[in-house]
C-alpha cells in the first residue's frame, strides 16, 4: 500500500520526495511545500497525512473511522488515513489529489506556474 501511494502521490506535475523528519516519514511536496506525510508502522501499517479542506476533513471523519485528525499537523487542515482497506484505493487517490491541489492553489502565481509549466521534470 505504501508504495501504491507513494507512485501516485509522485505522479502529480511536480511532485518531488523528500524526507525532512527522518528516514521513517517520507514526504511529498509540490513547489516546496508538503502536501502528503506517509510512514508506516513496525507492525506494517500504511498511514498518509493529507491537507484537506476543514469541512470535507470533519465530515471524513465521521464517515470512516480510518481517517483521524492530522497526526502531529494542524488538526483542522489536515487529516491521517490508515490505509487498512477499509477505504478504496480511488477514494485514497481522491485525496491526494486533494491535498495536491490546495498545497497547489495556495502558491504564489510564479511558483504554481513554475510547476505546471514543467514537461517530464524539467522546467
Amino acid at each position: 500500500m505504501l508504495e501504491q501511494l507513494t507512485g501516485y502521490g509522485l505522479s502529480k506535475k511536480g511532485a518531488v520526495e523528500d524526507y525532512p523528519f527522518g528516514p521513517e516519514t517520507l514526504v511529498l511536496k509540490v513547489g516546496g511545500k508538503m502536501f502528503a506525510l506517509l510512514s508506516q508502522t513496525d507492525a506494517g501499517e500504511t498511514h498518509i497525512s493529507l491537507k484537506c479542506d476543514p469541512v470535507i476533513a470533519a465530515n471524513l471523519r465521521e464517515q470512516h473511522p480510518c481517517v483521524q485528525p492530522g497526526y502531529h499537523l494542524n488538526k483542522t487542515h489536515w487529516n491521517t488515513v490508515v490505509a487498512d482497506g477499509s477505504l478504496p484505493m480511488s477514494d485514497l487517490q481522491d485525496m491526494i489529489d486533494h491535498s495536491y491541489e490546495l498545497v497547489l492553489n495556495s502558491l504564489t502565481k510564479a511558483a504554481r506556474e513554475a510547476v505546471l509549466l514543467r514537461i517530464d521534470g524539467k522546467a
